[in-house]
């Protein structure tokens, strides 16, 4: 199993990773929703167990305008 590791949007995670949209806008959801399939990820995963992620900003998240990310781990199917 691949597993890589990209700045994934704050404003993107609970949608991600619990399937909850509220607060995104259908362009939102549509964004994320393209990239999952582009690059066939099957998972989103936070950290890892002893792990304490901390948002940051960067200019190149995985999707979207600049904005605060998470360093996360993506599993491909």
């Amino acid at each position: 199993m691949e597993r890589t590791t990209e700045r994934i949007p704050t404003w993107a995670l609970c949608y991600i990773t619990y399937g909850d949209p509220t607060a995104l806008t259908d362009e939102d959801i549509a964004l994320v929703d393209e990239w999952r399939d582009r690059n066939n990820v099957a998972d989103v995963v936070l950290h890892a167990e002893g792990e304490t992620p901390h948002p940051y900003f960067t200019h190149y998240p995985a999707f979207g305008l600049p904005t605060e990310v998470m360093d996360c781990y993506l599993i491909y199917r």
